[in-house]
């Protein structure tokens, strides 16, 4: 599937970018909406701490702001031009795909963020 190593791994898995061997996360499911953005402090295999500094993941708003405005696109370019819908339901569309895909958006946003300033190292450990 995707290999371990690339940033594309992290990313789509939430896995730790030093080492992806555990989850950032504590708990997997994105769509548990009281512990979406609830994270481990360190990985307890290569001991990276998440936090890199205080609010560092403010950054992540913009990368989130990117995503969902890619993702607005995406569904009025499906709806509007490839189904003919009218521009009321498009714009209906849109809004759904970015409520239904918001627990996704959140997550994804940090991992890109975190990726952006760390990278895979094979032999990290403790």
């Amino acid at each position: 599937m995707l290999k371990k190593g690339s940033k594309l791994n992290s990313i789509l898995t939430g896995t730790c970018p030093r080492c992806q061997n555990e989850s950032m996360y504590v708990n997997a499911n994105p769509f548990n909406m009281l512990t979406v953005l609830k994270m481990h402090e360190k990985c307890t295999h290569c001991g990276l701490k998440y936090q890199l500094e205080p609010s560092f993941f403010y950054g992540a708003m913009y990368v989130s702001y990117a995503l969902n405005v890619a993702i607005g696109i995406a569904a009025f370019v499906i709806s509007h031009v490839f189904f003919k819908l009218n521009l009321k339901v498009s714009f209906g569309i849109i809004v759904g795909s970015i409520i239904v895909l918001y627990p996704l958006v959140l997550r994804w946003a940090r991992n890109i963020y975190i990726n952006m300033f760390i990278s895979y190292d094979s032999n990290a450990k403790k």
